[in-house]
């Protein structure tokens, strides 16, 4: 297939240079898309049909065998060979059971070892004399080692995933997933499987994928490749917001909670809308030898209804413009002319017309109005009334004021402030569809601005409350949704854990009753309960003996430390001669050893996991609610196994 994309012929069959070069990029792409990719077989699947699909099952057909994989593959006379896993033919692989085997005969899973076919196995679903029985090769796909970025999970996909993965483009989904049940992966996949759906749409439209970092991003950005989608964008939300400015401040924990607050775009409104003023003198076009007024009553009742109408500022600003125009028309019109859309248009770029906008309907740069907001005390208080409280007012204040949008020392909130703004005065560019991994951990006005992305477009929200590490944390995902602008979504929860094995994830639930109270624990499916271990230390060599002693197993292995400790274990690591990755970076068979902040661990997994003395992870968070979320995220990125490091007393909660 990659041959035939390669040695077509486009110089008879485009008409002109342009669409020479558009048909020449969807001829790379498609080249690109077809691409080998080593130890990644073509087909992991095959269904056996008792009747072809399609046809009447009491006609009594014969049935129809097909191949499954990640991507459809035809011979060279078009004749399917391999199955998209996307298609509906392919739905039963992951949805039929003994109790519904959806007409399949058989279903056999391939197994594979470096890109080799190496086993087989097969379950006769429509047939009673066999029992069902738990597939051995899903089980051993599942807890296979993990070196490298993320991978896709198409061979593993259990129901419950695939009902979410096939969920439709019209309808928003939110997915409350415990460590380790896939939540990431299955909204990967169902961007996929929306791209195979609707790919015209989509294609006009946009796709967008925000996670919680660069670390995170980097390390999921080859599953959509490996499934044959490219064009799908990565972001995160501090990238999403800070195209206006250069972020280089950071706030308090206070400042940031009241910036976060969905109350400020109430505030960011007020302040915006007061630059809009009533007219005080009517406006004199002059055309010609003719002289045409508008009375200011007339100026006042526009502005009144352009303002209880439901525009951006700036399109109200624009329109304010031919309202005034239109009105000196319908003036013209009375005295026997006959005016059309050019004059019209003519008199809304005359002078006076011009002058009057700009003194009633002025320009407002939506920076410099965040600017003096944060600047100006009587001006935050004006439209802060009845809002914030005095106190709330005080801790948003900057003690020392900027002087300018560029010499600002602008932080993430505020950049998420400035962005609120720029969408009151021009909306912001819709996607059709936008994923939000991690979105547990977002502030209120942090969702708005990723709602503004999905005005006219569906949204997948990943995330677990258990694992919110901010002081504006998630509490419920009802109110998330309405800060997103999907109020409707459906929320679909996840508790089988395929990566977290049994002593770990509930050695980690011991903290559930005190960061998340009502919250189902995770139950891990996996059939290996996993190494784990609870280890006394006196010093930070022992904290290395310890990666030593993983790193004797295949696979990666994650030191997991309070951002505070990082630097003498890093120190450690380097005076024993063990190196050692950042988080981002990628594992291989001679580097499997990551030393990663506890800020930074969410959304990471590793083999083998040596938690660096969990009190500090607690106590360097600014309350305990916010540690012990952050502490349960880092006690469970582990797949095989964890061992626990402490100098001093562990948290009450794991004791």
């Amino acid at each position: 297939m990659r041959e035939d994309a390669e040695a077509l012929d486009i110089r008879d069959v485009t008409a002109n240079w342009v669409n020479a070069e558009v048909l020449q990029r969807q001829i790379d792409d498609r080249i690109k898309a077809l691409a080998d990719l080593s130890h990644t077989p073509l087909f992991f699947g095959r269904l056996d049909y008792l009747h072809a699909p399609g046809t009447d099952l009491a006609e009594g057909a014969g049935g129809e065998q097909f191949y499954i994989g990640r991507r459809h593959v035809h011979d060279a006379e078009g004749d399917p060979m391999v199955i998209d896993w996307r298609a509906p033919v392919s739905q039963p692989f992951y949805r039929a059971s003994k109790k519904d085997p959806m007409d399949i005969a058989l279903r056999r899973r391939f197994g594979y070892t470096g890109g080799e076919l190496s086993a087989y196995e097969d379950e006769r679903l429509s047939d009673p004399a066999e029992a069902e029985r738990t597939s051995k090769l899903l089980q051993q796909e599942i807890e296979r080692p993990r070196v490298g970025p993320m991978r896709d999970i198409v061979a593993t996909i259990q129901p419950e995933q695939d009902e979410i993965v096939r969920s439709g483009l019209a309808g928003s989904v939110c997915v409350q997933g415990g460590p380790g049940t896939g939540k990431t992966a299955v909204g990967l996949h169902r961007v996929a499987y929306l791209l195979y759906a609707h790919r015209e749409r989509l294609a006009r439209t946009g796709t967008l994928v925000i996670g919680p970092n660069a670390s995170f991003l980097h390390y999921i950005e080859q599953v959509l490749p490996a499934l044959g989608e490219l064009e799908v964008k990565q972001a995160t939300v501090d990238e999403l917001v800070g195209a206006l400015v250069e972020v280089r401040g950071t706030d308090s924990a206070e400042a940031a909670l009241v910036k976060g607050d969905a109350r400020m775009a109430e505030v960011v409104r007020r302040a915006l809308r007061s630059h809009i003023t009533m007219p005080a003198e009517g406006v004199v076009v002059v055309r010609g030898s003719r002289r045409w007024r508008v009375a200011s009553y007339e100026l006042a009742d526009i502005v009144r209804e352009l303002m209880g109408r439901d525009m951006r500022y700036g399109a109200a600003r624009d329109a304010l413009s031919q309202r005034i125009a239109h009105a000196v028309l319908v003036q013209m019109e009375r005295a026997g002319e006959a005016p059309d859309d050019r004059v019209q248009d003519a008199v809304a770029r005359n002078a006076a017309v011009k002058a009057v906008v700009k003194r009633v309907w002025p320009a407002v740069d939506p920076a410099k109005l965040v600017l003096r907001l944060l600047s100006d005390a009587e001006f935050l208080a004006e439209h802060a009334e009845g809002v914030l409280g005095s106190e709330e007012q005080k801790s948003v204040l900057w003690v020392k004021p900027a002087r300018s949008v560029k010499s600002a020392k602008w932080s993430v909130a505020d950049a998420v402030l400035i962005d609120e703004a720029s969408d009151l005065v021009a909306r912001t560019h819709s996607l059709g569809h936008v994923v939000l991994d991690e979105a547990q951990d977002l502030s209120p006005m942090q969702y708005r601005a990723v709602g503004r992305r999905a005005t006219t477009g569906s949204v997948t929200v990943l995330g677990d409350l258990a694992q919110g590490t901010t002081p504006w944390a998630t509490r419920s995902w009802g109110a998330a949704l309405g800060h997103l602008g999907k109020p409707d979504a459906v929320i679909e929860e996840l508790t089988a854990g395929f990566r977290v094995p049994t002593d770990v994830i509930t050695y980690a639930s011991r903290l559930l009753p005190s960061i998340a109270p009502g919250l189902a624990p995770v139950e891990s499916v996996r059939e290996n309960p996993g190494a784990f271990e609870v280890r006394e230390v006196a010093e930070p060599g022992e904290v290395v003996a310890a990666c030593v002693e993983s790193l004797s197993n295949e696979g990666s292995v994650g030191l997991i430390a309070a951002d505070a400790r990082c630097a003498a274990l890093a120190e450690a690591l380097t005076e024993a001669g063990l190196s050692f990755l950042a988080p981002g970076e990628e594992t291989t068979a001679d580097a499997r050893l990551t030393l990663v902040p506890a800020s930074l661990a969410k959304g990471l997994e590793y083999d083998y996991v040596v938690l660096d003395d969990p009190a500090s992870i607690v106590s360097g968070e600014p309350d305990d609610r916010t540690g012990l979320r952050r502490l349960y995220v880092s006690l469970t990125r582990a797949v095989s196994g964890l061992v626990v490091t402490h100098t001093g007393p562990l948290p009450l909660q794991l004791t």
